[in-house]
Formats: structure tokens, C-alpha cells, sequence
């Protein structure tokens, strides 16, 4: 895979976790995650960070969809809660736009199980950022 919504994927931290995104739009992103010993911390379960950065990237993927041509969004705060461990199967992160202002974005992320159990909530606040030459674009 050479992009994930029209951003790069190949050589970034969606591509070492093994990332997938399933559904990208403006008002809602899934994206997917193998949970075994790469996500691991030491006693086995689902790493509280790589919870994180596939909320994040949910959030970060949606807030960009909405951005105007010349500008990009950058996650500020990271909000989870994990309510559950996990030690195998796959994390589903769904992503929705809680408020899409015109300099910041709040999007509010579920992360479940294969089965639809929940394992974490998050909250990501996005500033929208423009780009400073037109070769980031």
C-alpha cells in the first residue's frame, strides 16, 4: 500500500503496526489493527501506545478530509481510557467529528474488539495547520 486517504503509508508508524483503514470519510474513519506480540507490552496484552496511535491517525486522517487545499491537521491532546486488556485479535478504531471549526477539530474515537467489545475511548483535539511551501502538499 502506497497511501492511506491520500497520505502516505509506506516507511510510517501505520505501516510498522500493520494499520489498515477501512472506511475514510470527512464525518467518519475505521481503521484496523492485528493485536499480538508486536503491539505487546511486557506482560502480554495490547500496549496502551499503539491504542493510541491508531486513535490518533483516525482522528488525524478525518481532520485532514476536512481541511481546505493548503492546510493539514495536527493532533494537540490525546485523551484514552483504556476499559479493557487485550492480548490477540483485531482493534477497530472509529473515529467521528465531534466539532470541525475552521482552526480546530475535536473527534471522538471507540476502539473495539473483533467481537465489539470496548476496549478504549479517546478524544483527540486536531489544530488545522497550513502548509508552508507547496511541496508538503
Amino acid at each position: 500500500m502506497e497511501e492511506m486517504a491520500g497520505l502516505p503509508y509506506a516507511n510510517t508508524i501505520h505501516e510498522t503496526l500493520g494499520i489498515r483503514a477501512l472506511e475514510t470519510t470527512p464525518d467518519r474513519v475505521v481503521m484496523e489493527m492485528d493485536v499480538g506480540p508486536r503491539v505487546h507490552q511486557p506482560m502480554g496484552l495490547l500496549h496502551g501506545g499503539a491504542s493510541a496511535v491508531i486513535a490518533e491517525s483516525a482522528a488525524s486522517i478525518g481532520a485532514y478530509m476536512n481541511c481546505r487545499p493548503g492546510e493539514f491537521a495536527v493532533g494537540v491532546d490525546l485523551n484514552i481510557t483504556h476499559l479493557r486488556s487485550m492480548r490477540t485479535g483485531v482493534l477497530r478504531a472509529t473515529a467521528e467529528p465531534v466539532r470541525k471549526g475552521r482552526t480546530v477539530h475535536v473527534w471522538s474515537i471507540e476502539l473495539v474488539d473483533q467481537d465489539g467489545v470496548m476496549i478504549s475511548v479517546a478524544r483527540c483535539t486536531l489544530a488545522v495547520r497550513k502548509f508552508e511551501n507547496t511541496e508538503q502538499q
